[in-house]
């Protein structure tokens, strides 16, 4: 895994109100435009650029169906990737079934790590 490239576009799809409304309505289309455009040369600026050039298709499918158990089992930062999916499905989880109950889908999908050792989130 690419993980500081998937940890990046979690970090900056989380940060960025248009971005994260892209990625919630169109993920395909907000994934490919990301790795195109902006995952190219991180933060579109000289200091910051990158050799891992584009996703694996692993990395692209999980981001695309925003499955966020095969990001944290692939290796992906935890924090990230909860803040992120947060953004996006707390707020229809919380309507739909009361407050954190976005949270408690997180913890329960994740259930099976319990007790394991943590996936390495090094780059």
């Amino acid at each position: 895994m690419s993980k500081y490239f998937v940890n990046k576009f979690l970090f900056m799809v989380d940060r960025d109100p248009a971005l994260l409304r892209q990625y919630t309505i169109d993920p395909h289309g907000l994934v490919a435009r990301w790795e195109q455009t902006i995952g190219a040369t991180l933060l579109s600026n000289s200091a910051e650029e990158s050799t891992v050039m584009s996703l694996t298709a692993d990395e692209r499918n999980a981001l695309t169906a925003h499955d966020f158990v095969a990001l944290f089992e692939m290796g992906a930062h935890f924090f990230l990737n909860l803040t992120l999916f947060i953004g996006i499905y707390d707020e229809p989880y919380a309507a739909r079934s009361g407050p954190l109950s976005f949270q408690r889908e997180f913890a329960g999908k994740l259930a099976h790590w319990q007790g394991l050792t943590y996936p390495s989130v090094a780059t």
